[in-house]
């Protein structure tokens, strides 16, 4: 059976764990050639073991590093033959209070979420274009909608669904769609660092966020991929600078 993807090439930022990583493996296996940067080395190294059935790429790149991510696309599209699907997940989180914030927390955050995924953007575009057809996918957050302790991640995240609508709007007459996932609450390890942060366990955290989600359950990284795939579907050209937001529940 065709994979849904068969003969696309995806390129995945921060896609060596947690959602990226179940977002690289669903598109591994319905048929694309998956491209993965990342800087952390001894991840994205088993990753890269893990799904060695796969046409798998894997580069030490940093997205703030404008050149970094030039040349692995570079590498990637003389290696593929395209760059059709671009997934914006890598994320950085410095949690703490407007008060307990140091600048470098807030840059920090600034720099990954806001200025990497506009470096990847910006370099993709020209190969999007030129083959008339991509499709972009920002990954967002609730916490655009506001989040106690996350003044800087908030504000990245409301931050990269403008960036998603204004690049619905300029791209969408070459055949390119943006649109962003903005996932609840998810198990990962970002998650239990949260619950570290605050001083909890993982499980307490889970309990405490159960009471506000309607669906009764918290989410997996596997419920983002599959949100990912709608929007990377050749089908889906005309859902175009949304963002979906996938918590168990609505959110405005």
């Amino acid at each position: 059976m065709t994979g849904r993807f068969e003969g696309k090439v995806a390129f995945i930022t921060g896609g060596s764990r947690g959602i990226g990583k179940d977002i690289v493996e669903l598109f591994a296996s319905e048929g694309a050639k998956v491209a993965i940067i990342d800087v952390n080395k001894e991840a994205i190294s088993q990753t890269a073991e893990e799904f060695k059935q796969y046409e798998i790429y894997t580069k030490i790149a940093n997205v703030v590093e404008a050149n970094e991510v030039e040349e692995a696309m570079k590498e990637v599209n003389e290696r593929f033959g395209s760059i059709d699907i671009v997934v914006n997940n890598a994320g950085v989180i410095r949690d703490n209070l407007l008060f307990k914030m140091t600048d470098s927390d807030w840059q920090a955050v600034m720099d990954v979420h806001l200025k990497g995924s506009f470096n990847v953007v910006r370099a993709a575009q020209a190969y999007m274009v030129k083959q008339q057809y991509g499709r972009i996918i920002n990954i967002s957050s609730t916490s655009a909608l506001g989040n106690r302790g996350q003044a800087n991640y908030a504000t990245a995240k409301a931050g990269l669904q403008g960036l998603t609508k204004t690049l619905a709007i300029e791209l969408g007459k070459y055949g390119i769609t943006t649109n962003a996932v903005a996932p609840g609450f998810i198990e990962t390890e970002m998650t239990r660092e949260t619950a570290s942060r605050i001083g909890i366990s993982f499980e307490q955290l889970i309990e405490a966020s159960l009471s506000q989600i309607p669906a009764g359950r918290t989410g997996k990284p596997e419920d983002i991929a599959n949100a990912v795939a709608f929007f990377a579907d050749e089908k889906s050209s005309y859902v175009n600078g949304q963002v979906l937001y996938v918590a168990g529940g609505p959110k405005s």
